[in-house]
């Protein structure tokens, strides 16, 4: 029986792309599954390795210009069809962490707190954040001041004093209260 966990990285942030990944574990499992904010970014990185190299996976995501197109739930719910979409199968069951669900023609359950509840829902958050990271270290090459590849995005001191210093980037969201507000100044 196909079953598929499902999670996101990347709603909260003010920049860079919505990511959610899809993943059906393996038989045997991984050792050590847990909600990716629960481990080090160094254990993060090996259990990535591990879900990549034996189980089936996809990564979806909602660009910028969606997110500020559709919102950020419908971004996000975007990102997760295309995920699951990109397993090529169809599966049993769909188990997404959190409260909402897409619209699929899939057997899906929200479940709140799921990456810490689902192996395979754990599975899909590790892969989403180590994916998310990865796009937002690449883009503080490009984009150097704004602390991206420390805060990922979020809207911490320094990427909102560097906003304001620097400016909005292709990559920040403008529906995002702290970028839209730039426009206002």
């Amino acid at each position: 029986m196909l079953i598929v966990g499902v999670d996101e990285a990347g709603r909260g942030p003010l920049a860079g792309p919505v990511v959610a990944a899809a993943v059906i574990l393996c038989d045997g499992g991984i050792a050590g599954l847990d909600d990716s904010k629960k481990l080090s970014a160094k254990r993060r990185g090996e259990l990535e390795v591990q879900i990549k190299a034996r189980c089936r996976w996809g990564v979806g995501e909602a660009s910028v210009t969606e997110i500020d197109a559709i919102n950020i739930l419908q971004a996000t719910l975007l990102a997760m069809t295309r995920a699951v979409e990109s397993l090529g199968c169809d599966p049993h069951e769909v188990l997404v962490d959190g409260n909402r669900l897409p619209r699929w023609r899939y057997r899906a359950r929200a479940v709140i707190g799921g990456d810490a509840l689902h192996p395979c829902i754990s599975a899909a958050s590790i892969i989403a954040k180590e994916h998310r990271d990865r796009i937002m270290v690449a883009a503080a090459r490009d984009f150097p001041g704004f602390g991206w590849e420390r805060n990922m995005g979020y809207g911490t001191a320094e990427h909102l004093a560097a906003l304001r210093r620097l400016g909005a980037t292709p990559h920040h969201r403008s529906s995002f209260a702290p970028v839209a507000q730039l426009a206002l100044i």
